[in-house]
């Protein structure tokens, strides 16, 4: 063990947040929509088990297309979100389908030869040593044994293991024919996350053949530069180097050579320390990164890929482990509110009698645009599988993930959706339940309610928006137990945070991205509240302090408009006070809609991740005016 810090997950968390739920549903709801027959057709059709005379009923194209050289990689991701899905709920209907399309796959391994069990020839890898072009057949090769892995690990299926094994039997045969340099030009084609493969396996079986993988896919050229301090990231693509260092990570935990927490922690800092990053947390354009510090001129239709959120995501999970710095808690919220939440099932939400214009939902955006007037280019369910329909299916089955992660007695309170987290401290078990109250005081919550409006009075307390995240961790415990609650103050906050115990202050604070550690004998039944004041907050480009984009709390807002648009203020006015609340209500919600003051035209503000169909803005250039 390399850190005594680890996640709660899985069974240990339970969600309870309605929105999170709606979305892990939705994605539960994708997952089984798409047939098994399908799913496999590349697979079946490589291991020569195809012989029908047609295209089958409802075919997947796109990059599924039997004509795409990375043809099969998204059965891969479909495997992975059902096995963490499994591992949370429990999911019988889901776990049978997944654990038949494993047999499918053995099968076709067999018919292989026993050890061949991708969607895409050999022949693509003999491409890559001979320095012919092809597309990135390791990356795609990397799915199938991710998906295989995870079913294996949260599933447990123990036949997903031997098809991995025998599977990697062939890359150890394959590399033992190349010399060091020869490997490193094949590993200059995107390998994705075989490293990471090759650990896992290592962690999972012991066997001596995954240490000579690990060694034969150590990314010199990459790793090496990293570790020297240089800059081998700009300009160069995203997603082929985040999966190779997350690879790194897990060898650092698995081996405890220092050399791998060294690379990981300086792409960290060279990707984000020192590059900066949008409002939303994302950093690319075109799927590569930018020059340091410099994004004004890179404001694109193709910024922020899915899929780099949701595996920068992950690294700031390693790194928060190793570190406990909530900065690295404060960069997930921000990229699951920005980004998952905003490129993946979206939904509209209309009201009786509006008609809308455009669709009603919208599955996933393969990039989030930056670019001033442009809209969300939302993928189909079987037309296009981009590698982002693979990291959308497993960034919506992992929402229960980086929110709880314990120490011995030190409980890490990083995320705040309704949830509960079983704890075992020493041999006693506490249930940590976390509620928001949205402060509107009302149970009335749509005109199909049941109508139950109870006069209170929290009701006429906050007759306005209260620009609050009020949050109450419920403790139960059959004993009273000795804890460190630590509560993570985030970044957004604008008024000092207050911590009550059992209705008493306990304390009150200003630092942002920091801890409050509420140390005590915990007794059943203790209730820590945590008052978290948010509001309208400015977040300039980097490389131009006069270009802001608006947000409220961790959530980016987005003017709605055709074009880009100056922001004019006086010299003595703030710029967060340009927005204010605009339909701040309906029914018993708070809502997180906004509007110019002082603007001509004026122009509406609503959060990136309600955006649908609209054309909006994210940045706004500021004019000082006399």
């Amino acid at each position: 063990m390399t850190t005594s810090l680890h996640e709660l997950y899985g069974k240990q968390v339970r969600l309870a947040d309605g929105m999170m739920l709606r979305r892990e549903t939705d994605n539960r709801s994708y997952l089984m929509e798409l047939t098994s027959n399908n799913l496999l057709h590349n697979y079946e059709l490589e291991a020569t088990l195809v012989t029908e005379p047609y295209l089958p009923e409802n075919m997947h194209g796109g990059w599924e297309s039997p004509t795409c050289q990375l043809r099969g990689h998204f059965l891969g991701h479909w495997l992975s979100a059902a096995a963490m899905r499994i591992y949370e709920t429990d999911d019988a209907e889901l776990k049978a389908k997944a654990d038949a399309i494993v047999k499918r796959l053995k099968t076709c391994q067999e018919a292989n030869g026993g050890g061949w069990a991708a969607s895409i020839p050999e022949k693509y890898l003999f491409r890559i040593a001979n320095g012919k072009p092809i597309w990135a057949p390791q990356y795609a090769i990397h799915k199938t044994f991710m998906g295989l892995v995870d079913m294996y690990r949260f599933a447990g299926n123990e036949l997903a293991l031997t098809i991995a094994d025998d599977f990697a039997d062939w890359f150890v045969n394959w590399t033992d024919k190349f010399t060091r340099d020869q490997l490193d030009d094949i590993l200059d084609f995107e390998t994705g996350g075989m490293l990471e493969i090759w650990v896992n396996l290592y962690e999972i079986t012991g066997k001596e053949k995954y240490l000579t993988l690990m060694a034969r896919y150590y990314r010199g050229r990459l790793f090496d530069s990293l570790l020297k301090g240089e800059d081998p990231l700009t300009n160069m693509h995203a997603n082929t180097t985040i999966p190779e260092v997350i690879g790194a990570c897990e060898a650092y935990e698995a081996t405890g050579d220092k050399k791998y927490r060294d690379i990981a922690e300086a792409y960290w800092n060279q990707a984000v320390t020192e590059r900066g990053m949008y409002a939303t947390g994302g950093q690319t354009n075109g799927e590569i990164w930018g020059p340091k510090m410099s994004l004004s001129n890179r404001m694109g239709l193709k910024t922020q890929e899915h899929c780099t959120v949701y595996n920068m995501i992950r690294l700031a999970d390693y790194m928060f482990r190793w570190t406990k710095d909530p900065a690295y808690a404060d960069y997930i919220e921000r990229n699951i509110y920005n980004g998952v939440m905003a490129q993946t099932y979206w939904h509209y939400e209309g009201t009786n009698g509006y008609a809308p214009t455009t669709p009603t939902e919208g599955l996933i955006a393969y990039f989030l645009p930056m670019r001033a007037g442009a809209y969300k280019g939302w993928g189909s369910k079987t037309n296009d599988f981009f590698c982002c329909h693979g990291s959308m299916v497993q960034a919506n089955a992992t929402f229960n993930r980086y929110m709880y992660y314990q120490d011995d007695k030190d409980i890490y309170v990083n995320q705040y959706w309704d949830s509960d987290a079983y704890i075992d401290i020493n041999g006693t078990n506490v249930t940590l339940s976390q509620r928001r109250d949205p402060l509107t005081g009302s149970f009335h919550l749509s005109s199909t309610s049941s109508g139950k409006h109870t006069i209170n009075r929290t009701a006429a307390e906050y007759a306005h928006n209260p620009d609050t995240h009020m949050i109450y961790l419920h403790i139960q415990t059959d004993n009273p137990v000795d804890m460190n609650l630590n509560i993570r103050i985030p970044w957004w906050i604008t008024e000092a945070c207050e911590i009550k115990v059992n209705d008493e202050l306990y304390t009150t604070t200003e630092e942002k991205t920091s801890y409050v550690t509420v140390s005590r004998t915990f007794e059943n039944d203790d209730i820590v509240s945590i008052r978290l004041k948010k509001g309208i907050t400015i977040y300039p480009l980097p490389d131009d302090e006069d270009m802001v984009a608006f947000m409220y709390g961790p959530e980016v807002l987005c003017g709605l408009c055709d074009e880009e648009r100056t922001l004019y203020f006086e010299g003595d006015e703030k710029p967060e006070n340009m927005l204010i609340h605009e339909n701040e209500r309906e029914w018993g919600f708070w809502r997180s809609q906004f509007r110019t003051k002082g603007q001509d035209p004026g122009m509406r503000f609503l959060p990136l991740n309600q955006i649908g169909y609209e054309k909006y803005c994210v940045y706004f250039p500021l004019k000082y005016v006399d």
